[in-house]
């Protein structure tokens, strides 16, 4: 028994003393170990600080009062936008039908309005303090950008709000406004009515474009466009190992048997066609799953079921053929650089969790081309904004489509290539790795670690 095995422990020990055996898995996993934690918590650390141009909308339909030269809310507007130097916000100065239309096609993260009557209000209150209703200002928040996007917007809506309420309440105060409010009090003005001058704006804030329910607070979108990416790695994975496995390029282990079929000889051309047709075949079954689970099952709010299902297949296929092209053209590195593409350079750039608003400005880069942020938006425009193009949905349809086309060139153009040179997956007759290596016989077991030894070692050590 011990000569049985001293011949395998000298060898399993020699590949573990040498680096040639183990320093490309090292390599790899200790690059992935550094660049998923740079890639995702880059991305994420700091969404205020990184905050440029979120999109909301500024309305004022204050039509003024008699005896006032301009309305106030013109001048509010104006100052809100110049309060803002570095533009974190891109106020846009649109009227509430644009505003509304906006919001309700995903355009907007929110809508800041100051209601007609505003300076109306303001001169009631300036009259007759602490007896007339304060002026409001309105802000319209929108769900279907995310938790974390509708938070960013609700809070500098408020913060805006909230400033320009303070300025004008210095100006109120300073005019020696409220004396005829009350008729008393130290310097003609009550401290009551003092107080209530210096921040004399009510804001009001409300949902603008409401969702259903199970809608996950906004997230339901990205956690659907998320499981699509995944499942179309994920296929093209299995697909290209099941392919192998069929074709005899690589054997298949069943706990503790292994099978290993008989070598198909076809070219690398042939194999990713067949690969990339098995993967849309399979993209058609997947999405209609996970619909009907997450549609069906678990009563997700959506509308729009065949767009969604069509879409679905789209996007399953588009991410599934790229990764099939990758690994033709890199082999076993395309599975870890397809994960770093497709999953996690996407996530932080999909606009699914933070807004790409309120991310570096790498990932707003990336955010131009990476298939996740599009099928991200097409969803959300499906399940949220009824499936409106201007809700980022043509683009989602465009971009995405172009992804499946150039993922078939490019698969087609790389492994064309590779046949043309004669660089093919069949080895030559007569090569030692030519077909698989044949199974050990009960009776030469104990010799087959030594086989084994002798078919890496060019020079064995003679036999003790």
């Amino acid at each position: 028994m011990a000569s049985t095995h001293r011949p395998s422990d000298r060898l399993l020990f020699r590949m573990l003393v040498r680096p040639s055996g183990w320093a490309m898995s090292a390599a790899l996993v200790a690059t992935m170990a550094l660049l998923l934690p740079l890639i995702y918590m880059g991305g994420i650390l700091d969404p205020r600080g990184d905050m440029r141009s979120l999109p909301i909308g500024l309305v004022s339909e204050d039509r003024g009062a008699p005896g006032t030269p301009e309305p106030l809310g013109a001048g509010i507007a104006a100052s809100i936008r110049s309060a803002d130097p570095d533009r974190h916000v891109d106020w846009k100065l649109l009227d509430m039908a644009e505003a509304r239309r906006q919001l309700a096609s995903g355009q907007l993260y929110g809508v800041l309005a100051i209601p007609a009557d505003f300076t109306t209000k303001v001169q009631a209150l300036v009259a007759s303090a602490p007896v007339s209703a304060r002026p409001r200002i309105d802000v319209l928040t929108s769900p279907g950008a995310g938790s974390l996007g509708s938070s960013l917007a609700s809070s500098a809506m408020q913060q805006a709000a909230h400033t320009a309420s303070v300025r004008l309440g210095e100006s109120l105060t300073a005019t020696g406004a409220g004396t005829g409010a009350t008729g008393s009090g130290s310097g003609g003005t009550a401290a009551p009515v003092r107080l209530l001058l210096a921040d004399p704006v009510n804001v009001s804030v409300s949902v603008g474009h409401p969702l259903g329910r199970r809608s996950g607070m906004g997230l339901s979108a990205f956690y659907y466009a998320l499981l699509l990416v995944l499942i179309g790695f994920l296929c093209a994975g299995i697909v290209s190992n099941g392919t192998d496995i069929a074709l005899g390029y690589s054997p298949t282990d069943f706990g503790p048997l292994r099978s290993h079929r008989p070598l198909v000889p076809i070219s690398r051309r042939q194999a990713f066609l067949a690969n990339s047709t098995l993967t849309v075949a399979l993209s058609l079954v997947s999405s209609f799953l996970v619909m009907a689970v997450t549609v069906g099952l678990l009563d997700m709010n959506a509308r729009h079921l065949p767009l969604l299902w069509g879409f679905s297949v789209v996007a399953i296929s588009a991410v599934g053929v790229g990764a099939q092209a990758l690994t033709s053209a890199l082999g076993a590195l395309g599975q870890p650089v397809g994960m770093l593409f497709y999953i996690a350079l996407a996530l932080p750039s999909s606009g699914g969790t933070i807004p790409v608003q309120a991310v570096p400005s790498a990932y707003r880069f990336l955010a131009e081309f990476e298939p996740m942020r599009q099928v991200m938006d097409g969803v959300r425009a499906i399940l949220y904004f009824d499936a409106q193009g201007d809700a980022g949905l043509t683009r989602a349809w465009a971009v995405t489509g172009a992804g499946l086309v150039a993922a078939l060139v490019l698969g087609l153009a790389i492994t064309s290539f590779y046949d043309r040179r004669g660089l093919h997956r069949i080895p030559r007759a007569g090569s030692p790795s030519y077909g698989p290596a044949p199974l050990p016989s009960s009776s030469s077991a104990g010799d087959f670690p030594r086989q084994v030894a002798r078919s890496v070692d060019p020079a064995p050590s003679p036999r003790p």
